[in-house]
């Protein structure tokens, strides 16, 4: 009987028949774990920013980047990958990435600028830059459903979210800690935000690192450089961070622009 079955199964299919596939109503416990607390991470946020703790808001953004780091890969670990799971990373993703560091930003702006007109220009910069945040991972989802390839293996296009994210709250954790109430402070985040907006929806290309294998030997150099990297954010977070997301987002226009310089120089020689 169940050899009838599968020939009459190979037959359907040689006739170009589509043949329902029983799928699963359950879903992975562990990788959805890692991304529901990412987003309770992100809500925190958002409810530190309105109580004006800005430290512990952008704590809390870093804490989500690196829960969201994790669920992706504890979900290809263990072979639980989801659309699902897909689905619910994107929607973590702009709480966690976008709308906490929006409302940050507008919370630190309106408590800096006095000027109604200039409030208006602070929430407006912020919606720009969540609106950012979403086209971008829209766009990042339609990619992901084509085929692979050795390019988008190595290569974001655009900023991915996380990285300006984790800058603002870098840059919010240093003003905070220095006291930096000042209308000029505000008036370079409004700048920034729109800035850091248009990377993340620009075609600009961002190292990806998702082709570096965790499970390689390595030099012992390479130990000593992530030890002495650790030291120095435990020695000075909101600095040390702050320089290393600052090199990472404008990492993609420096290569940008040396590019076209190297293609300009190889045409003229020709």
């Amino acid at each position: 009987m169940i050899e009838d079955e599968i020939d009459i199964n190979i037959d359907l299919e040689e006739e170009g028949v589509k043949i329902p596939v029983r799928r699963s109503k359950g879903i992975y416990i562990l990788p959805n774990l890692f991304t529901l607390a990412a987003l309770f991470s992100g809500f925190y946020a958002v409810i530190a920013a309105m109580n004006g703790d800005f430290t512990m808001a952008s704590i809390a953004i870093f804490i989500a980047m690196i829960l969201d780091s994790l669920d992706g890969r504890v979900a290809r670990l263990i072979n639980a990958q989801s659309a699902f799971g897909a689905e619910l990373d994107s929607l973590s993703d702009l709480v966690c990435f976008g709308v906490a560091p929006a409302l940050m930003i507008y919370k630190l702006d309106i408590s800096y600028l006095h000027n109604i007109h200039w409030g208006k220009i602070a929430w407006l910069c912020s919606f720009i830059y969540m609106a950012c945040v979403a086209l971008r991972l829209a766009r990042f989802n339609i990619q992901t459903d084509e085929a692979p390839t050795a390019f988008s293996k190595r290569y974001f296009s655009g900023l991915p979210c996380p990285a300006p994210a984790g800058l603002l709250a870098a840059c919010v954790w240093l003003v905070d800690s220095y006291s930096w109430d000042s209308t000029g402070v505000a008036i370079f985040f409004c700048v920034f935000l729109v800035v850091l907006a248009a990377l993340q929806i620009s075609s600009i290309r961002y190292r990806s690192f998702k082709d570096i294998d965790l499970n390689v030997r390595v030099r012992f150099a390479a130990i000593v450089i992530i030890l002495g990297a650790l030291v120095l954010i435990s020695w000075q977070p909101p600095e040390v961070l702050t320089g290393l997301f600052l090199i990472y987002c404008f990492s993609g226009p420096v290569f940008f622009i040396l590019r076209l310089w190297k293609n300009k120089k190889i045409k003229f020689k020709k």
